[in-house]
């Protein structure tokens, strides 16, 4: 596995491959991997035949400079975890220097992420996703990139960015990981205090309640307010729960096919998202 951290010796490498008749797979991250990674990186098996995985905590999508810099950081376990795996041709682990030099004045919007969702309470945070990502569809020449449904947001913006800037990038959606109690894999999981992690498992365990109640007609006001409810004696701060469509993220009237539930909950300063669609 190829260990890099300049943009040139990237693109050497890549220049390289491409030449060579190579397909090249996409998984950007920001380190502290987790299966859900390794399942983004298993999924490009077969649709791509190099493997680049980005390691970058991304300062711009950050609007809380606390979260930032609890964000957790180890990369020699990464480097470790993605020579175990033999499936991964490079990592790239750029400076920040080099990803957002002195001067940089460049951000990527797009449009209605910023007033829906994580977008409302996060701002920001979406602008600083479209650009990194941006630049690394650029760096890294990718054919084909990964993205998780956990972050279903994220993975409808770049859908949207990659189709309105013509970028030759195919966006592979890959579902949800979960514990074997339910909580979706993430890497601010790390952050839970035992208590908190036992609390964690409400968050899903309300939404497949929240799921149940809509497939059997119940009237979706009364389910998402039961909804809510469980989460808030559970502990939680509910941000949002909504039921949306899943093309264009606009708020669904009732529940039917291409709907999905989303939420954000904290547990104290430590903010967990999920969604599950309806069928």
């Amino acid at each position: 596995m190829h260990i890099i951290t300049s943009p040139m010796a990237l693109k050497d490498l890549v220049t390289q491959w491409h030449q060579q008749g190579e397909r090249i797979g996409l998984t950007p991250t920001m380190g502290a991997l987790h299966d859900g990674h390794l399942a983004l990186i298993r999924a490009l098996t077969g649709k791509a035949s190099r493997k680049i995985v980005t390691l970058f905590v991304n300062p711009t999508q950050f609007n809380n400079a606390e979260d930032f810099h609890l964000y957790p950081r180890q990369h020699e376990a990464d480097i470790a975890l993605l020579q175990k795996t033999g499936e991964v041709d490079a990592l790239y682990i750029p400076h920040k220097e080099d990803m957002y030099p002195q001067g940089f004045s460049t951000k990527i919007f797009v449009s209605q992420f910023d007033t829906m969702l994580c977008g409302a309470d996060r701002p920001g945070h979406f602008e600083g996703v479209a650009t990194v990502v941006t630049k690394l569809f650029l760096q890294t020449q990718a054919d084909i990139a990964a993205f998780g449904e956990k972050d279903y947001q994220q993975l409808c913006l770049i859908r949207r960015l990659v189709k309105d800037l013509n970028i030759p990038v195919e966006i592979l959606a890959v579902p949800t990981q979960r514990e074997v109690d339910g909580l979706a894999l993430s890497s601010r999981n790390r952050r839970l205090t035992p208590e908190q992690r036992r609390q964690a498992t409400q968050l899903p365990a309300a939404l497949h309640a929240c799921l149940i109640d809509l497939r059997h007609q119940h009237p979706l006001s009364e389910a998402l307010a039961r909804c809510h409810t469980t989460l808030e004696k559970a502990g939680f701060i509910v941000h949002y729960l909504d039921l949306r469509k899943e093309e264009t993220l606009e708020i669904a009237e009732k529940a039917e096919p291409h709907t999905r539930l989303f939420v954000a909950a904290s547990l104290g300063n430590i903010r967990l998202i999920d969604n599950m669609p309806i069928f």
